[in-house]
């Protein structure tokens, strides 16, 4: 049935056009939420904004197993948005208090949630508040049970489509350091982060885990040592369609420690290119030991070799040509492996692929890959294959 029918049908069963666009809404945010949350998304009911916030349902589950495993028995889910979270933790069987200062989000949650916590045997409970986090009694909550809390902070500079990140995690809300100052009151705490954090600004004792699903960098979190196991320092969580992998480096004891440096050599038969969460983790040193590779620039996050490995934290490719950085050489070198689709990657080169992409004037029958890099400092395309694992 078309969205026009769909509304005809509601009109005719009664429903106002105030009701009849809701529900329209609800479904298109359901249609939205199926790619994060999976099939529960159609029990659930979303705000705008609330959808952007959320966590994927696989990596919300990540996040309560850690919890259980440590023996947290209520969580406290502050900047909860519409619940995402909490309902991960409400199915591993504990009890939410989920906070948010955004009306609509936090009505939103509250159905989620207590919805959900009457649907499963053990009936966890699910209590939902309104509240600026910044002016709340976060100690103050032990007295609901909680012993745990979980901050996902604003950082943005408003709630509107195209706002402004905010870098500094001293100027998130709440901040950083305000979270970490609840350690007074609760050993387990867990914290997301903007993936692009500076390493520098990390508590030293905790674990910070960026964590990619299926090659897209979705997320990056903080956690206190009552909630990693693995101990202080930085990872690489790698989900890929049912199976999870961790990468990292023993050289990284701290999460504030500088990133170790991978050897630089000469281009070789082979690329990889990290996962984008092993990059920002600084974890590329230690997979290009597994992988006997090493940068073949300074600081650049492309890793050769002759006879790389598959390993779930690379694409590899395969290294055709090399040209110069220039429209005209890349496509002399393309036409002559008969290439007329291309994908465009950059590192270390001030380009648009895009535009690039463009500039080529192919009419092949192949496929191939334009790595815009540099080579030992220099500005170079490498012409490749992908290796397909």
């Amino acid at each position: 049935m078309s969205a026009f029918d769909f509304n005809a049908a509601l009109r005719a069963q009664g429903a106002s056009a105030e009701v009849a666009a809701a529900v329209m809404t609800q479904c298109e945010l359901r249609d939205r939420a199926h790619a994060k949350l999976g099939p529960i998304a159609r029990r659930l009911i979303f705000t705008r904004d609330g959808i952007e916030q959320a966590t994927r349902l696989s990596v919300a589950i990540t996040h309560a197993q850690r919890y259980a495993a440590s023996g947290a028995r209520c969580i406290a889910d502050l900047g909860c948005g519409n619940g995402g979270d909490s309902l991960a933790f409400l199915l591993a069987g504990m009890n939410v208090v989920a906070v948010d200062i955004d009306a609509d989000a936090s009505s939103a949650a509250r159905w989620n949630l207590q919805a959900t916590a009457a649907s499963l045997p053990l009936s966890p409970r699910a209590e939902v508040l309104t509240a600026d986090v910044t002016a709340l009694d976060v100690p103050g909550l032990a007295a609901r049970g909680v012993n745990a809390i979980f901050a996902d902070p604003a950082r943005r500079t408003g709630a509107a489509k195209g706002s402004a990140r905010i870098l500094s995690p001293e100027l998130w809300s709440p901040s950083l350091p305000t979270v970490m100052s609840w350690r007074d009151s609760y050993a387990r705490i867990g914290v997301k982060l903007a993936p692009g954090i500076d390493h520098a600004a990390l508590p030293a004792d905790c674990h910070a885990q960026w964590t990619s699903v299926d090659g897209d960098l979705v997320e990056a979190a903080l956690w206190t040592p009552a909630l990693a196991p693995e101990g202080s320092g930085r990872s690489a969580l790698v989900m890929r369609a049912d199976e999870s992998h961790v990468l990292s480096d023993p050289l990284i004891d701290e999460a504030n420690a500088p990133v170790p440096q991978a050897p630089i050599g000469d281009l070789g038969e082979m690329i990889a290119e990290p996962d984008p969460a092993v990059i920002r983790s600084g974890t590329v040193r230690v997979l290009a030991e597994e992988l006997g590779a090493h940068l073949i620039s300074d600081k650049i996050a492309y890793l050769s070799g002759n006879d790389l490995p598959a390993t779930p934290f690379a694409a590899r490719f395969e290294v055709c040509d090399v040209v110069a950085l220039r429209p005209k050489a890349i496509t002399a070198a393309l036409r002559a492996m008969d290439v007329g689709r291309v994908e465009v990657k950059k590192r270390g080169a001030d380009l648009d692929p895009a535009t690039l992409r463009s500039a080529l004037k192919l009419s092949g029958s192949q496929e191939a890959t334009v790595i815009a890099t540099r080579i030992a400092g220099r500005h170079r395309a490498i012409i490749a294959r992908r290796v397909r694992d």
